[in-house]
């Protein structure tokens, strides 16, 4: 008999459009997630897990088009090798069939990745292009969008609905049921990823269930949501003793963020480009220790077991982060899980503030 297989959260960030501070006369560009920081997890899983994937809102995600730059696919070389590729691609002898012959284990890379997101997900918007994204990308984008346009459309839940069905004692589902939560990066969870309560209060519920959460690039903001919970009548409040935050975190620097804005696709040419913040900052801020390295371009994992959670600090990092996950889930015990479900869903005190202690 077939053995049962696994099971797995996908979580995406939902957000479109990601608000610039400069230049002051363009308020936001075309964002969405990475698809280069989810494939490799689903091609590894794919035979053993069954994978369940949402975002904040329960709108579909929005594929970020120069996540799909040849020079991205390069994983581990992508820092040595994006301004040669951006070079060639300004060359006035440039030819997009001859680029891609140059480079066809790039190539490669992201047609499988484009069929596993056939396999598992289905059809979903592409962002716009940016005056600053590659030229290859141009050629791409359309041939991209007429394949994806005749796949049906994904399936996402939003986090609400996740966390009430766990409350519900005649609901099958529950956090418990998932090894792992895995989350791309790219822009746009800097929207939808940061102090929002609902996401806040689906990762306690992760930790409380002993589900491992691996988070990668600008993905890892969500740490700053788990200062916030959601309590039994449905409002946030803001958690007094957050295990968390003994993790450190490995994230995009600063740095890094201003070398994409002077030389990459988020720069409006012309004029001095800024976000609204910068994500490694905004997690300082929030009380974490970060994972820092003198080589921005170099892979960087950071692991906390006492609360199960992987980071990452951008595309450079998704293989050895993805090999990372395997091994903690081969090497680390599974949590100790209440039988039943209303055992396993934690008891629910309210206090005389009207918030919830779990």
């Amino acid at each position: 008999m077939p053995t049962a297989k696994r099971r797995a959260l996908i979580l995406i960030s939902s957000a479109r459009q990601l608000p610039l501070a400069e230049p002051a006369d363009v308020k936001s560009i075309s964002t969405g997630f990475f698809l280069v920081e989810m494939a490799q997890v689903l091609k590894e899983f794919e035979n053993d897990y069954e994978f369940t994937f949402a975002t904040p809102d329960g709108n579909a995600p929005q594929l970020d088009i120069n996540g799909m730059a040849l020079s991205v696919q390069s994983i581990e070389k992508t820092g040595a090798i994006t301004i040669p590729l951006r070079m060639q691609q300004r060359r006035r002898s440039f030819d997009v069939n001859s680029f891609r012959q140059r480079h066809p284990e790039l190539v490669a890379r992201r047609e499988q990745e484009i069929r596993l997101l056939e396999r598992h997900i289905g059809r979903v918007p592409v962002s716009e292009l940016l005056p600053n994204s590659e030229p290859e990308l141009a050629v791409y984008r359309p041939e991209l969008i007429n394949r994806l346009g005749k796949l049906p459309e994904g399936a996402f839940h939003s986090l609400q609905e996740l966390v009430l069905r766990h409350r519900d004692p005649v609901d099958p589902f529950t956090f418990a049921d998932f090894d792992f939560i895995h989350t791309p990066g790219g822009h746009a969870p800097m929207v939808d990823f940061r102090d929002n309560p609902w996401l806040g209060e689906a990762l306690h519920l992760a930790r409380e269930n002993g589900v491992i959460i691996s988070l990668i690039c600008h993905a890892p903001v969500a740490v700053t949501s788990t200062r916030h919970r959601i309590d039994a009548q449905g409002h946030p409040y803001v958690v007094s003793d957050n295990p968390f935050l003994a993790a450190a975190i490995s994230t995009v620097p600063t740095i890094g963020e201003l070398f994409a804005l002077r030389f990459l696709y988020p720069r409006v040419p012309g004029k001095k480009t800024r976000l609204s913040y910068f994500v490694d900052k905004a997690i300082k801020e929030a009380g974490f220790k970060l994972a820092t390295s003198l080589n921005i371009a170099a892979p960087l994992l950071a692991y906390e077991p006492s609360v199960r959670l992987l980071t990452g600090n951008g595309p450079q990092a998704i293989d050895q982060q993805t090999a990372r996950l395997r091994s903690v889930l081969s090497s680390t015990p599974a949590a100790p899980r209440a039988s039943g479900k209303q055992l396993s869903k934690q008891t629910v005190t309210v206090h005389p503030a009207g918030h919830t202690q779990r």
